[in-house]
C-alpha cells in the first residue's frame, strides 16, 4: 500500500472511530494557530512543521504559524504548551526526547499523560552517522576501530540529551563495547553547522538535513540507523546489515495540544492535519526528507508512546542517561 492510500485508510479508520465531521464543524480557529517547535530552525523538527504549515492553514482555514522555543531536547516547548489555554490556538510537535526520554532522566515540569491530549503521529524517520572528512573513516568498521584506538576520547554530536541521536550513539556504544563521548547540542541545525565546520568529528544527525551534506562530499556517510535502508537515500547501508543485527533506533514526531482541550476541538485539529498529511505536496516533499508520513487518531498515537516507554526505559537505565 502506497503512502497516499495509507492515509486514506487512516482517514477512513479515523472517520468509523470518532464523528469527526459532525463535532468539528463545531469548532474553528479564530486567530493564528502557533505551532510550538522545540528546536531551532534547520533542524528536522522544524522542517517537518514548515512542511506542514501551508498545507495545515488551508485545511483549519486559519493561519499556522511556527513558533520555534530550542532548548533540553524538546521540553521547554512542551512546558510552554502545558500553560497554553486549551482552546485549540496552540500545538506542540512532540518526539522521542520530550515525550519519553527526558521525563525517564529528570524532572521536566510536565507529565505527558496528564498535561497534554494527544492529536496525532506525523512521521517516522531515521538517523545517519555522519562523520567529517578528517575523520580517517570510510565504513562502519574502519569508524569503530579509529573509536576504539581513541579509547572514548572520540566526540559524537546529537540534538540533545535523550534524543534519538544518543540513543542510537548508546546502543552502538553497547552493542560494540566501544565508548565514545556524546556531546549534546541544542538542536540539529546547530550540531550539523560544528560538523561541517570541523568543529566535532562525528554526528548521529536526522537523514533528512543529513543527505544533501553528503551527496555534496562535506561529510561522510557511515550507516543508517533504521532496520531497513532509507528510501530517500538506499545506498547507504544500515548498521544492523553491517555486522550488528537487531539495531535500530527509528524516530518519530507527533502532534499534542494543552490538557481538557475540548473533543470538538481535538476532533477538528485530527482531522485538519490528516487531511494535510494525505495531500500529495505533502507527501512528496516528506518523501524528498526520507519522512514516511503517519497520521491517525489520537488513541493510536497515545498507543505508541506507552510502547515507546516499555521499549526505551531498559537502554536509558542500563546506561545511566543523566540530563545535563
Amino acid at each position: 500500500m502506497n503512502s497516499l492510500n495509507r492515509i486514506a485508510a487512516i482517514l477512513a479508520a479515523s472517520a468509523s472511530l470518532v464523528t469527526a465531521p459532525a463535532i468539528a464543524a463545531e469548532w474553528g480557529p479564530t486567530k493564528p494557530v502557533r505551532f510550538i517547535v522545540g528546536f531551532p530552525p534547520g533542524g528536522a523538527t522544524d522542517l517537518v512543521a514548515r512542511i506542514m504549515q501551508p498545507k495545515l492553514s488551508a485545511s483549519l482555514g486559519s493561519q499556522v504559524i511556527v513558533d520555534n522555543r530550542p532548548g533540553a531536547n524538546g521540553v521547554i516547548a512542551l512546558q510552554i504548551l502545558k500553560n497554553a489555554e486549551p482552546d485549540g490556538h496552540s500545538v506542540a510537535m512532540g518526539h522521542i526526547g520530550g515525550m519519553v526520554i527526558s521525563p525517564a532522566i529528570q524532572k521536566v515540569g510536565y507529565d505527558v499523560y496528564k498535561d497534554f491530549a494527544f492529536l496525532t503521529m506525523l512521521v517516522s524517520l531515521q538517523n545517519i552517522l555522519i562523520v567529517h572528512p578528517s575523520v580517517p573513516a570510510k565504513n562502519l568498521p574502519e569508524f569503530l576501530s579509529y573509536a576504539k584506538a581513541q579509547q572514548g576520547k572520540v566526540n559524537y554530536a546529537s540534538s540533545g540529551v535523550g534524543s534519538p541521536g544518543h540513543l542510537a550513539g548508546v546502543l552502538l556504544e553497547t552493542m560494540t563495547k566501544i565508548p565514545m563521548t556524546h556531546v549534546p547540542y541544542k538542536g540539529g541545525g546547530p550540531a550539523i553547522t560544528d560538523l561541517l565546520a570541523g568543529h566535532i568529528p562525528a554526528f548521529m544527525a536526522v537523514i533528512s538535513t543529513s543527505v544533501p551534506h553528503v551527496q555534496s562530499g562535506k561529510v561522510r556517510a557511515i550507516g543508517v540507523t533504521g532496520a531497513n535502508r532509507s528510501t530517500l537515500a538506499p545506498e547507504y547501508p544500515t548498521i544492523a546489515e553491517l555486522g550488528y543485527p537487531g539495531f535500530e533506533m527509528t524516530s518519530w514526531y507527533g502532534v499534542l495540544l494543552p490538557a481538557k482541550s475540548p473533543q470538538m476541538v481535538t476532533a477538528k485539529l485530527n482531522a485538519g492535519i490528516n487531511e494535510a498529511l494525505a495531500s500529495k505536496d505533502v507527501i512528496d516533499n516528506l518523501k524528498r526528507q526520507g519522512l514516511d508520513g503517519t497520521g491517525g487518531t489520537p488513541e493510536v498515537f497515545a498507543a505508541h508512546i506507552r510502547s515507546e516507554l516499555a521499549k526505551w526505559a531498559k537502554v536509558v537505565k542500563d546506561a545511566g542517561i543523566k540530563a545535563d
